[in-house]
Formats: structure tokens, sequence, C-alpha cells
């Protein structure tokens, strides 16, 4: 049987490597479209997944030594321009200049992680349709949004260790940090991080999908980094926009990715309560939208089914 999927196609005979590096094929079960088989659902399974994204990204020492670099520059580069707006506005946003300082530091430790700046999994995703290997994708006996979350929660794991920790340090070090003494805050804000990364995989999820259609994603990946620079709070605080604009901002899925794990971490939500509400905003973004994510793998697995041949 041969499997189409936008101007490629390849067969389910001769399995190449699929997302995260490891092997195409599965181990035993019954497979189907998207994974539906039983053998798609073992924990263990993913656990493996992850473990390979790990891997696969740790290879890169160069680049992730270039990213370090990179990071902790433009760390300073934005902390000294907060310094300079905190001093003439204290108070704005309603942080300290300690707690800008921390916001924009946690934030270079949280950017390559969350793919703030665009780049990750989803550019696979989107070659792998342009040439046809996604039908291998569809065969395999796993689940394909399953086996995608878990190999970019692997590679942010490393991207957090790997490319985060001295960033966060070199700010530690430089300026006065506003970095809880509260074990709980600290437990708090690792579930938020989670949270985050699984929002930001479920839209870069969507803009893989979305080649199905356009077939070329670079200008879609363009644009969703740009929103997701903006309403992140990655430039900003999403706290300093005032008015209804800035009550907008904050519901939407992106400061989900950075804004809310930020204010966690800070405290800024009125106790327990607050940061309850913060953690169950975003665990609601990432449900709709991985819930999105089914629905049009769904329609995208019938498009593959009507182009197959």
């Amino acid at each position: 049987m041969r499997q189409r999927a936008g101007r490629g196609a390849t067969r389910r005979e001769g399995l190449r490597e699929g997302p995260g590096g490891g092997s195409g094929e599965g181990s035993g079960g019954g497979s189907g479209r998207g994974g539906a088989g039983g053998e798609g659902h073992r924990p263990g399974l993913y656990a493996a997944v992850a473990a390979g994204g790990f891997r696969r990204y740790a290879t890169y020492g160069t680049a992730t030594a270039a990213g370090v670099f990179t990071n902790t520059v433009f760390g300073f580069i934005v902390a000294y321009t907060y310094i300079a707006l905190w001093d003439e506005r204290p108070g704005l946003g309603g942080y300290d200049q300690a707690q800008a300082l921390t916001f924009v530091w946690v934030s270079q430790a949280m950017l390559a992680a969350a793919s703030l700046l665009g780049g990750g999994f989803q550019e696979e995703v989107q070659e792998r349709i342009r040439t046809g290997d996604i039908a291998v994708d569809l065969y395999r006996p796993a689940d394909l949004q399953l086996w995608w979350l878990a190999a970019d929660l692997g590679r942010a794991a490393f991207q957090l260790l790997g490319r985060g920790a001295v960033p966060l340090l070199a700010g530690a070090l430089a300026f006065r940090l506003a970095l809880p003494a509260d074990p709980a805050r600290w437990l708090l804000f690792a579930v938020s991080v989670v949270l985050a990364l699984t929002v930001s995989f479920a839209v870069r999820y969507l803009l893989g999908l979305a080649a199905f259609w356009l077939m070329d994603g670079a200008g879609i990946n363009m644009m969703a980094a740009v929103v997701t620079i903006f309403f992140s709070g990655m430039l900003l605080p999403l706290t300093v926009f005032p008015g209804g604009f800035g009550e907008l901002v904050r519901l939407l899925p992106w400061s989900a990715m950075l804004q809310v794990p930020l204010d966690v971490l800070l405290g800024t939500h009125a106790g327990a309560g607050g940061a309850a509400r913060a953690l169950a905003f975003q665990a609601g973004w990432a449900l709709v939208l991985l819930g999105a994510g089914r629905l049009v793998q769904s329609a995208a697995t019938r498009k593959v089914v009507i182009q197959g041949g």
C-alpha cells in the first residue's frame, strides 16, 4: 500500500527514522492512522521518545554553547533596558525593579525551551508532510500527537538545563533578583512551566499540521513567532499594558507560555487560590489547544486518505 501526503509519497515498508530520533518501527500491537492501536498508549514508549528527544539535542554542543552566549548577552541588554525603564517608572506593571529583572532572566532561561522565537519540531512536521514521510508517522503504532509531545518535552527539558541554567545564574550573580525562598513557590513554578511547555507545544502542533493545506510553513511560522514574542510577555510583561487591551492579551494562550509562569514564580497572584487559578488557566488552554490539534489531525488524516493511492 502506498500513502501520499502533500507532494510526496512513501511506503509503509522500510520505515525511516521518525520524530525524536527513534526508529519508525513500532513493537507489536495493531497499527492504525494516528496510532489508534493499544500499543500507542504505553507510557514507557513515550518516556523513551522523550529521552530520545533529550539525547538528540544534547549532541548539539556547539549550538548549545552559542545559544547560551546569545541568551546571556541578550539578557544583559534587556536587563539594562529594564533598569532604565523602571528607574523612570518604579512599580511599572506591578513589579519592583528586582522583580522586573527576575522576569528578564527567567524569561531567558525559558526562551529556548518554550520555543518563543520559533523553531522546533513543527518545522520537522511540516517537512515530513511536504516530503510525504508523515505517512510513516500515521502508520506507526503510536499516537501521533503524544509522540511529538513526548519528543518536544524531552527537547525542552534539555533546553531548560543546557541553555537556561547559565543565563539565569549569570543574571543572579550580576543583579539583585527576586527569586523566592519558599520551596512551595518553586514547586508551583515547576508545574506552571510544564503547563507552559504543553501550551507552547499545542500551538506549534497546529502550525505543523497547517502544512497539510499550506504545503510551505515558512510564512505562518514567521507570523507565529512575531505573535508569540509580543503576546507571551517576552518583550515586556503583559501587566504593563493598560485597560481593555491589557486584559485581552492576558487572556490569550500565549500569556500561558511565559507571563503566567513568571507571575507564579514572583508570587504576584493573591495567595494559593490565585496560583491555583493561574495553573487552571494554563491547563484550560492546554486542553483546548490539544483538543483542537486532535480535530485538525483527524481532518488531515482524512486528507491523506483521499490523496492516497
